[in-house]
């Protein structure tokens, strides 16, 4: 490396440092100001009684997490990089109510969906661990945007007093009950945890770019929302020319080349909406199938997606 190379170098690492740090900046102040608005909503939204009144102050808090998140993607549109390459789905209704299904490569891919929908489709929520509520600065922020708080019994309870196997669904159900009246696009990352080809080949997936998905999170949706879905979006992110899962601070300097998105919307069986997966046999098998089905197409899309990405710098 000579020295023209390394000035060029050192050059690009101050200049994305100073980028990152200044990005940050931004995102703190803006995370404190939209949150401390929430609170102060927060507190009419607890004393209006349940209808019209307490539905609109969800609604004007909804409103405020778009407005941060809209703060957040003004600040990736200001660099070069990363190159965006979306397709999402024309006629999306903000005001709608959804299941979205997305592969789970980075901790970056929820920053990622807020930016494609965010004002497309109601405000992304999923579902909470109940104790996560008392999270300082973003449990109240959680409550008071509806995030769906769940109690869930441990392995080991459930060994010592199985009558609650299945109270989780319930639970969900009811955690929900507050979305007859707002709309809500319900998040979840079937696969469980963020993919690596050391996790593929230790939990024995079959697939060449993904991890087997978890049918738990969709069937709790699909149980608790029922009729009022009114479809699934199947997302897929890939980050073709990065040669590891990007992080948040990846993403703030400008270190993640582009990004995929493929969006599309599809039909949800209606033998599985309102349906308890655990309870029914025949109604897990087919959640399962549907799904495996998905995430055939899914992985073959990764694949080609990668592959032209290989094509494209051989060229170049």
């Amino acid at each position: 490396m000579g020295p023209g190379d390394f000035i060029i170098r050192l050059f690009t690492q101050i200049t994305g440092l100073l980028k990152g740090c200044a990005a940050l900046a931004v995102i703190t102040i803006s995370t404190i100001t939209h949150t401390l608005v929430l609170y102060l909503l927060a507190i009419p939204k607890w004393l209006a009684p349940p209808g019209g009144i307490r539905n609109r102050v969800r609604l004007l808090l909804a409103r405020i997490a778009e407005s941060w998140i809209s703060v957040n993607n003004g600040l990736l549109s200001l660099y070069r990089q990363p190159e965006w390459r979306t397709e999402i789905p024309a006629g999306l209704d903000r005001d709608g109510c959804y299941l979205v299904s997305c592969n789970h490569r980075s901790w970056v891919d929820i920053l990622i969906l807020q930016r494609c929908f965010n004002r497309r489709l109601p405000l992304l929520r999923f579902f909470l661990k109940r104790e996560l509520i008392r999270v300082p600065f973003l449990g109240l922020a959680w409550w008071a945007l509806d995030f769906p708080f769940m109690r869930r019994a441990s392995a080991e309870t459930l060994a010592r007093r199985p009558e609650l196997k299945g109270r989780d669904l319930e639970s969900a159900r009811q955690a929900c009950e507050k979305f007859h009246d707002i709309p809500v696009a319900m998040m979840n990352f079937p696969e469980g945890t963020r993919f690596s080809p050391g996790k593929r080949d230790r939990f024995g997936s079959p697939f060449r770019h993904l991890l087997t998905p978890r049918i738990g999170g969709m069937g709790q949706v699909l149980y608790a929302l029922g009729d009022q879905l009114d479809g699934l979006i199947d997302v897929t992110i890939v980050y073709p020319a990065a040669t590891r899962p990007p992080t948040f601070w990846d993403l703030l300097t400008g270190r993640v080349p582009a990004v995929v998105v493929r969006a599309a919307r599809k039909d949800i069986p209606a033998s599985l909406r309102g349906r308890d997966f655990r309870a029914e046999p025949e109604v897990r098998e087919q959640l399962e199938a549907w799904m495996m089905q998905m995430w055939e197409e899914k992985d073959a899309l990764i694949g080609q997606i990668q592959s032209a990405q290989a094509a494209a710098a051989v060229r170049g």
